[in-house]
């Protein structure tokens, strides 16, 4: 994979990672927030994150 492909993982991983934050943020307005689904999306953006990582590492950076 080029550098190319490398930043555009980049871009969509923080796009990803930010959604993900607004379902959580959204999720938490609720009376009764489910717990559950907050957790997974939670372990989700530890998954992008790894993989930002990796990308960035990739690219030497």
């Amino acid at each position: 994979m080029g550098n190319k492909n490398h930043k555009k993982a980049l871009r969509s991983l923080n796009k990803r990672i930010a959604e993900h934050e607004e379902k959580i943020r959204l999720e938490y307005e609720k009376d009764f927030p489910d717990e559950g689904l907050i957790r997974h999306w939670e372990s989700e953006i530890r998954a992008f994150e790894k993989g930002i990582q990796q990308a960035l590492k990739r690219l030497g950076k």
